[in-house]
């Protein structure tokens, strides 16, 4: 039986989704916070993780994903 793996997306952290969009990394804490960027929290201590295919939608203008 042939087993599929998932790919896995990456994940960015706070200070390199900002270097990719060109913002300051507590702009993206912000849209994190309000909802405009979506990301996992991990833990006060480790901070936030963001999929790096929603950096990629605010590049590119799309539209989250309801």
């Amino acid at each position: 039986m042939a087993v599929m793996m998932a790919e896995r997306e990456t994940m960015l952290t706070v200070e390199e989704a900002a270097d990719r969009l060109r913002v300051h990394a507590e702009t993206v804490r912000r849209w994190l916070r309000s909802g405009r960027l979506r990301g996992h929290l991990l833990s006060e201590r480790a901070g936030y993780r963001i999929p790096a295919s929603e950096v990629e939608r605010l590049l590119t203008g799309q539209n989250p994903a309801d």
